[in-house]
């Protein structure tokens, strides 16, 4: 993994790649402004126009922007036109969420990038990456202004079933990595659990089958009758045993202990490749307990060793991390934080969010993808 760094029309560009041959690259980037004092309109623009001329360089020009990611200081004022703009630069999957960057920018952008495919909207919420090989299906802003959240997850759910089926694919088999953005997550979490669990029981997802790697967190959509948001990848084509499941037992206890559905991590063997999904990860122990309360460095520590527990499992370590995405609960805790992790990462590309976890002791949650090259039976990722 080639992980690189550098600043572009006042806009800090972090990015990794990796190449298993020609014309099947990958390549993920986070962007933020690094001028505070900017407008919501001029930063963003920045940030557009520092991806064009990122995306115009040698060596970058194959590279497909497949999915991206914005996320907002304040969603109900900077929404709508934020899409609006983007919209007239990026043509794969997007969508956004309420949690403000905590360098005192007004967003930062997540954009992933594939060569040798093509993009295509199947409905307002997926859009389908088409490879040789494998059909990715990007499922954004699946939500339900039903002021019920356990009803909400049902319906998001309920689609995201509806949209694979009609493709002859299930949550089952095909879905590899969710992410629940919880309006309110102190109050409402536990309802979108209980929604998430009733919906996989349906589908045959249990303890002794499998979940979904998934992060469960803050966020909030523009429409403030939202309670929670839904975004979702799913793959075409899987083999049976393809995709695997990462527990690291030694330092974690399974979620369905305490009554939540998903793995702490997956890994899919392609073959040229792995892909390592890690869920949201906080300072927990194998007995499903709080480590470290009310220290947040102890938990940071912590944290990042669950995490390298995960990659190890998967016979992975921190260089071959595509990203990082960091929680907090305190943006007081941001500065003291972000200095640990800026010597801990280098130049992985990592960004740090305003966005309270689900369990009020947890003072930050983490969560990545890692890819490296393998050689397997299956066929390549392209």
């Amino acid at each position: 993994m080639l992980h690189s760094s550098h600043s572009c029309r006042g806009v800090d560009i972090v990015s990794s790649q990796f190449a298993a041959g020609s014309g099947k690259g990958e390549m993920h980037l986070l962007a933020q402004p690094n001028d505070a004092k900017l407008s919501f309109a001029e930063q963003l623009t920045a940030i557009c126009e520092a991806l064009v001329e990122f995306e115009q360089q040698d060596g970058n020009r194959a590279f497909v922007p497949v999915m991206c990611r914005m996320m907002l200081s304040d969603a109900s004022n900077q929404a709508q036109f934020a899409f609006s703009i983007l919209r007239e630069h990026h043509k794969g999957a997007a969508s956004y969420v309420q949690q403000a960057p905590l360098n005192g920018s007004k967003l930062a952008m997540w954009v992933y990038y594939r060569e040798g495919v093509t993009c295509s909207v199947k409905d307002e919420s997926t859009t389908v990456v088409r490879g040789h090989n494998y059909n990715q299906y990007w499922s954004t802003m699946l939500c339900a202004p039903l002021a019920d959240p356990h009803a909400e997850c049902l319906a998001q759910l309920e689609r995201l079933e509806q949209m694979l089926s009609s493709e002859g694919l299930t949550i089952e088999a095909a879905c590899v990595r969710t992410w629940f953005y919880v309006q309110n997550v102190d109050v409402n979490y536990a309802a979108v659990v209980a929604g998430r669990n009733e919906n996989f029981d349906r589908n045959g997802l249990t303890r002794q089958t499998h979940y979904i790697s998934s992060t469960g967190i803050c966020g909030r959509h523009a429409d403030s009758r939202v309670t929670s948001i839904l975004d979702a990848v799913s793959l075409s084509n899987l083999a049976p045993q393809q995709m695997q499941y990462l527990y690291a037992s030694d330092h974690m206890n399974r979620t369905s202990d305490y009554g939540v559905a998903f793995e702490r991590g997956t890994y899919i063997d392609f073959g040229d490749r792995r892909h390592v999904y890690v869920s949201g990860t906080a300072s927990i122990d194998r007995y499903g307990k709080v480590v470290h309360e009310h220290d947040i460095l102890r938990q940071t520590d912590r944290a990042l060793e669950n995490i390298g527990a995960l990659l190890s499992e998967a016979q992975m370590n921190w260089q071959d991390v595509a990203y990082v995405i960091v929680y907090l609960r305190d943006v007081g805790d941001y500065s003291n934080v972000n200095a640990k992790l800026q010597a801990f990462f280098g130049n992985i590309p990592f960004v740090v969010l305003h966005s309270p976890v689900c369990r009020p002791g947890w003072l930050i949650e983490m969560e990545c993808m890692a890819i490296s090259e393998r050689h397997s039976d299956y066929k390549d990722f392209e």
